[in-house]
């Protein structure tokens, strides 16, 4: 069984940092694409970042220099580093695996997806 677990969403102020992380079980991790998306209140999940099986790193145009994604495959866990956090970060934030090649921004190309993880940017 596939189980993809979030951790490291809470309360931060604007300007600050987190960490999320996501612990993969029950798939071969080192061979798929991994991603994060979000879904802020009243809006669709968007793409946030995304990483290849070779670590090739992909990101939302408007995130890129805010965000990091990447991998640990001796761990089977994939983090997203947010620095400079604005309100408008504000969502539950997923991360997905896809255990075919290749990252794409459309969360229909993902097969499996976490429970998320709440972030939420206000002083």
């Amino acid at each position: 069984q596939v189980q993809l677990v979030e951790s490291g969403g809470e309360l931060v102020q604007p300007g600050g940092s987190l960490r999320l992380s996501c612990a993969a079980s029950g798939l071969t991790f080192s061979t798929g694409a991994m991603a994060w998306f979000r879904q802020g209140p009243g809006k669709a999940r968007e793409f946030v970042a995304g990483i290849s099986r070779s670590a090739n790193t992909y990101y939302a145009d408007s995130l890129k220099g805010r965000f990091t994604i990447s991998r640990d495959n001796a761990e089977n866990t994939v983090y997203l580093q947010m620095n400079s956090l604005k309100p408008e970060d504000t969502a539950v934030y997923y991360c997905a695996a896809r255990v075919r090649r290749g990252v794409f921004s459309i969360a229909d190309e993902y097969d499996y997806w976490g429970q998320g993880t709440q972030v939420t940017v206000s002083s």
